[in-house]
């Protein structure tokens, strides 16, 4: 019986639109299998869409995605890798 690893990678970004741009160009340059789950944060106490940072939360069990390559993605949208 294999053992799967449920590895995830999500990526912090400022805004809707660099989430949207970066998803689509995630798929494109890694060669993503499955697209990455968009997700509004908000920022505690914050009801202002406005106020809300995004995550990309990317699933990766066969661990093919450098980290380091992520986070120098994200940075392209004045994002981040965020660490497990």
């Amino acid at each position: 019986m294999a053992c799967v690893s449920d590895v995830r990678h999500v990526l912090v970004l400022p805004d809707r639109d660099a989430a949207e741009e970066a998803a689509e160009a995630l798929g494109e340059r890694f060669g993503l299998r499955e697209e990455p789950r968009l997700v509004r944060d908000a920022l505690a106490g914050e009801d202002d869409a406005e106020d809300a940072q995004w995550l990309l939360a990317l699933r990766d069990e066969e661990g093919r995605l450098d980290p380091a390559e992520l986070d120098a993605f994200a940075g392209e949208w004045d994002g981040w890798r965020e660490e497990p």
